[in-house]
């Protein structure tokens, strides 16, 4: 899982970088319009595993990972004519955006349209992402439009599906609308998904606030989309505490899940991401997948050629082995089951797959 951190020029970007990946990069005063890019990969914080963990004593324990990348460079007009270069690459390998906004006041830290206005500054960029995408599909029917001349009726059904579903894109962008808010089937996304389109994506949307958290009036009614307050200064100094200590300020300042949890728990709702689960004395890991994935698509998780041989999963809940306190004392009570294709994995289920090698 892949998310950027994204917002204008001295939004605190970085300091919400540092929160979530508990790094110490500097957070002075970028230059406006400044391509930077800073990625770090962190564990997914899951008591499950360390429980789990402490059940099995494996020899090795692993968590699911995220991958944060701190973007600088967005401004009013970056998308005139359409993303070009490096940084629509890497804003278009992102499976969601993390949109932070600047809603604290600092005369140190000059606003670069000198006042804090979240609202204003969420516009901003999501119209840069409007007008990219409008750019994006535009060029891409006017190749399509080239083709159908060319080819007429012989044209692959395939190419004039793809044509159907980028006008009702467009159609979407001309109005101001996200791509995110449309209903569109897993036929309909297939061939987008080479284009990067920024607001297919999922976004939270982060106002990065100061010591006191003020209720800001955001109207941000999208699909896939989620609002949260942090103060990001705050919490990138809990981030550098032993546990123990970070507790005492956790309290002090009314904070009650650390951001690090808190966005990844969102991002996972957003994305429609679930955690299952494989144990045993050499290995305890979480695997991640699409929620509502079968049996088999699990399996492919692990690996492909487990989805190949697939024949059955065993499977038991993570509740259910706390519950009976080990796995033998499971089996007894009858809640250890073999399921087929068609069982649909849920989020904490511990499995284990029979295969053909």
């Amino acid at each position: 899982m892949r998310l950027g951190i994204i917002g204008l020029p001295n939004s605190g970007k970085t300091t919400i970088f540092n929160a979530l990946t508990k790094s110490t990069l500097p957070t002075g005063a970028a230059t406006s319009g400044q391509f930077e890019v800073h990625t770090a990969v962190v564990n997914v914080p899951d008591e499950r595993v360390d429980k789990l963990r402490t059940m099995y004593k494996p020899k090795k324990t692993t968590f699911t990972q995220v991958t944060y990348v701190d973007i600088g460079g967005l401004e009013k007009g970056v998308a005139e004519g359409g993303l070009k270069g490096q940084f629509r690459n890497e804003l278009g390998q992102l499976d969601g955006l993390v949109h932070v906004l600047r809603a604290f006041e600092d005369e140190n830290v000059p606003h670069p349209y000198n006042s804090v206005n979240p609202q204003r500054d969420l516009d901003t960029i999501d119209g840069e992402f409007l007008l990219s995408d409008l750019v994006t599909v535009e060029s891409r029917l006017e190749r399509i439009t080239e083709e159908q001349k060319r080819k007429g009726r012989t044209l692959e059904k395939a190419v004039q599906d793809e044509a159907d579903t980028l006008a009702k894109l467009k159609a979407a962008l001309d109005e101001g609308t996200p791509l995110r808010n449309l209903e569109l089937s897993a036929n309909e996304i297939k061939p987008l998904k080479g284009f990067g389109l920024l607001t297919l994506k999922p976004v939270m949307v982060v106002l990065n606030q100061g010591d006191t958290l003020k209720d800001y009036a955001i109207d941000y009614p999208h699909q896939r989309s989620s609002v949260l307050n942090l103060q990001g200064k705050i919490e990138a100094e809990l981030s550098q505490l032993e546990p123990d200590d970070a507790e005492i300020f956790m309290a002090e300042y009314g904070i009650t899940e650390l951001s690090a949890a808190k966005v990844i728990r969102v991002s996972y709702e957003l994305l429609a991401y679930e955690s299952f689960f494989t144990v045993g004395e050499d290995e305890v890991r979480a695997w991640r997948m699409p929620a509502g994935a079968t049996a088999p698509e699990a399996a492919g998780v692990i690996h492909s050629d487990l989805q190949k041989g697939f024949i059955r999963a065993e499977v038991f809940t993570y509740a259910e082995l706390m519950t009976a306190g080990s796995e033998a004392a499971l089996k007894s009570t009858g809640k250890f089951r073999l399921e087929g294709r068609d069982y649909i994995v849920k989020d904490g289920d511990i499995v284990h797959i029979r295969h053909n090698a």
